[in-house]
């Protein structure tokens, strides 16, 4: 009976996300500020809910619950909700909230709707390790920051082409400056980057202790350290070559697209990484 109850609460959290995506829309469209308001104050809902049944899962499990790709997705979608209701709050950038949160929306609804719950909990709890906790936490967060600067980056794109074919209107002031955009962009790479590079040092330090077939060359190794490389260039390109604008936002799009291939399917390959679908 109380599975079933917490199964509608979470039917009504993604039925609350979807509404509130759905209202950012119409902002994006309509540049109506009512609809941005009550978009916002939905997802506010949505957020308490999520941090509810995080610290729920948490007490049930008895460990930080990060351990399985169901609850990763879990608390990557947290963490997208997180920030973009900080910026939104403090930044005032308008239309951050929405493009990020259609990204959490996905993989919400992944996350709801697809049978992946019930992995075994061995797995999970031969996995529980301080260590590894830090480790996983931090490449999350890293990714999380990574999914916001793919947004900003996209609004350069999309701010860049509106300029180019002088479509002016209330979209393109509400978007922001290309400069702004572009600096935020960089700014979260840069959180982002070292964060995940330490993640990899704490995950490399915990496999090689605790497994005794940790290989280097694992898929999910080699492409966690290309996704590294990505952004190392990227850094290369805009630091030392001065590149900047729209051919650093097409790079740092590219990059993010790696991390998705990193996350959803290198993982499935790998001898050691235990997020199974």
């Amino acid at each position: 009976m109380l599975e079933m109850t917490i199964a509608r609460l979470y039917e009504f959290t993604i039925i609350l996300y979807a509404l509130s995506v759905l209202l950012y829309f119409t902002d994006y469209l309509h540049n109506n500020r009512k609809a941005n308001k009550t978009a916002f104050w939905l997802l506010a809902i949505v957020w308490v809910l999520q941090t509810i049944f995080l610290f729920l899962r948490m007490i049930d499990t008895g460990r930080f619950p990060i351990l399985t790709i169901y609850e990763g997705m879990y608390f990557y979608t947290w963490v997208l909700i997180t920030f973009s209701l900080i910026i939104n709050r403090i930044l005032r950038v308008d239309f951050i909230v929405f493009f990020t949160n259609v990204i959490g929306f996905l993989v919400m609804a992944l996350h709801t709707f697809t049978p992946i719950q019930h992995e075994s909990q061995v797995v999970a709890q031969a996995l529980v390790s301080e260590l590894l906790i830090i480790h996983i936490t931090m490449a999350i967060l890293s990714y999380g920051a990574f999914s916001l600067s793919f947004v900003f980056s996209l609004l350069y794109i999309l701010q860049y082409n509106l300029l180019k074919r002088k479509k002016w209107g209330k979209r393109l002031l509400r978007i922001q400056d290309l400069s702004k955009l572009d600096h935020m962009s960089y700014v979260l790479n840069v959180i982002g980057v070292p964060m995940l590079l330490l993640s990899l040092i704490l995950g490399s330090i915990w496999a090689s202790v605790k497994l005794s077939e940790f290989v280097w060359y694992d898929a999910k190794v080699l492409g966690s350290f290309l996704v590294i490389a990505g952004y190392s260039y990227y850094f290369y390109q805009r630091l030392a070559k001065g590149i900047t604008g729209k051919a650093i936002a097409n790079w740092n799009i590219a990059a993010f697209l790696v991390i998705l291939i990193n996350f959803f399917l290198l993982s499935q390959l790998s001898n050691f990484h235990f997020w199974i679908l």
